[in-house]
């Protein structure tokens, strides 16, 4: 079966996007899936978090690296579709060329929304990205606190303009970053956490997702 490309997308920087992607990625590779990340932002910060990765655990659960021009992106998807179960894409931010071609090619773009106007204004754009390229669009609410009102209202926005929201939603949760400065994932850095919890109903809700799209096919 060829592999399931997920692409991690927003117009806006500073979303959570790698963050997001390394983060599936290991709970994947933790279920048994063979999994691959693929790089085309030029920051290349997922490409620096796997480097420190191997060389900090090489044993841990494995996670195939591939560091590429944007350009590129559909001669290496077209490599590593039929070695993996699950390709990860982290895109660079704005709608430039690399990342709209990494959302054509994805099976799913997910677009991680932090509670800010900023982020509200910039996921519309990039959801308009999706449906152009017929691709299935799932946005996630990210570094979500635990009270406050802001959350309440965009949510309330985000479902007036019937927008395709995640049931599952990120706290503002120090495991996440503290997982990736020791170049893990947080479901092996504090399995037991409520931050592992909710990046593995995540993983599972996006497959379920993914599966949903196929029966309907």
């Amino acid at each position: 079966m060829a592999a399931r490309i997920i692409t991690v997308a927003q117009q806006k920087g500073g979303a959570g996007k790698t963050t997001l992607a390394a983060q599936l990625a290991v709970a994947w590779a933790r279920r048994g899936n063979r999994v691959a990340v693929v790089d085309i932002d030029p920051q290349r910060s997922l490409a620096n978090w796997h480097a420190f990765r191997m060389e900090q655990h090489p044993d841990g659960a494995p996670l195939h690296l591939s560091d590429v021009a944007g350009w590129r992106l559909g001669t290496e998807l077209d490599r590593l579709r039929g070695r993996f179960d699950m390709v990860v894409v982290d895109t660079p931010p704005h709608a430039e060329t690399e990342a709209r071609a990494a959302v054509r090619a994805g099976d799913i773009l997910l677009i991680p929304i932090q509670p800010s106007p900023m982020d509200l204004w910039a996921t519309r754009p990039t959801v308009e990205m999706a449906d152009k390229e017929n691709t299935a669009a799932l946005i996630v609410m990210n570094r979500m606190p635990p009270r406050g009102k802001l959350p309440e209202v965009m949510l309330e926005k985000l479902l007036e303009e019937g927008l395709p929201i995640a049931h599952t939603k990120l706290g503002n949760r120090v495991a996440f970053a503290a997982s990736m400065m020791e170049g893990k994932g947080v479901v092996e850095y504090q399995p037991s956490s409520t931050a592992a919890r909710e990046i593995s109903a995540l993983a599972t809700e996006v497959l379920a997702t993914l599966k949903g799209r196929d029966r309907r096919r």
